[in-house]
């Protein structure tokens, strides 16, 4: 029988390279974005709904009572939110924590019953959780709070079985880096802005969603990954190792 997987935020960047890296691996792939993937045919069923909503919650919901076996949740739906603290509101709050919090918990709660006994949960957090930068409070506070929730899920779910761990991506190229990057209003252009991000990496360099993705995969495996749980994994180039004074 085929390994099945449910990814959100699969249309793009990250999620689209994961959805790509499990089908090249023959795995079932049923993904759910707001947005269109640009292959369709990588998934074996792709809901377009939002998940901040109580009824795209719901449709999938519905899709999970339908499901009959799931081994792999990839919590990686997103939305980064640029501004100040000053001017960030409650709706604002309301949507990073819907998407870091409320959203990977629920679909967890639904997906319980098909994850027992070998499943794994990997959640998308970001080095915002650890060290940030100004204008992005929300998306770090979001990030964090996915941080602990995913210990939680790894201390009550493992008694089911359930493995849960987090990856930290740093700079990836994907077009929320290029959004994110937009908000220091730098007269330079985006690629020299990346050459500058690049240069402050011990890699050189900054990560490709490709790269993110093959994490997944790992900790996906049980046979590969099978004692890691409640586990915080950084992939950013080095970019932590260094001393924000250097």
């Amino acid at each position: 029988m085929k390994r099945s997987v449910f990814i959100t935020g699969a249309a793009r960047g990250i999620g689209l390279a994961c959805s790509r890296a499990f089908a090249d691996e023959n795995w079932l792939v049923y993904g759910v974005d707001v947005l269109q993937p640009e292959d369709d045919h990588l998934f074996s069923h792709f809901l377009k709904i939002d998940l901040t909503t109580d009824a795209g919650l719901e449709e999938v919901f519905s899709f999970a009572r339908e499901m009959t076996c799931l081994n792999v949740l990839v919590n990686n739906a997103a939305i980064q939110i640029i501004k100040s603290l000053q001017e960030t509101t409650g709706q604002d709050i309301d949507q990073v924590m819907s998407l870091n919090f409320k959203v990977p918990l629920f679909l967890a709660q639904e997906f319980l019953p098909l994850l027992r006994s070998g499943g794994s949960i990997v959640n998308i957090s970001s080095v915002h959780a650890l060290a940030t930068s100004k204008y992005i409070g929300a998306y770090a506070a979001g990030k964090a709070a996915l941080l602990s929730l995913t210990r939680s899920m790894a201390l009550e779910f493992g008694e089911m079985g359930i493995r849960a761990n987090a990856l930290l991506p740093g700079a990836i190229d994907t077009k929320m880096l290029k959004a994110g990057l937009n908000r220091n209003h730098k007269s330079v252009g985006y690629q020299q802005q990346i050459q500058q991000l690049a240069s402050r990496h011990a890699s050189g360099r900054i990560g490709q969603p490709e790269e993110i993705a093959r994490a997944v995969l790992f900790l996906a495996d049980n046979s590969q990954s099978g004692f890691m749980t409640g586990q915080s994994i950084v992939i950013d180039g080095g970019c932590l190792a260094r001393l924000s004074t250097e």
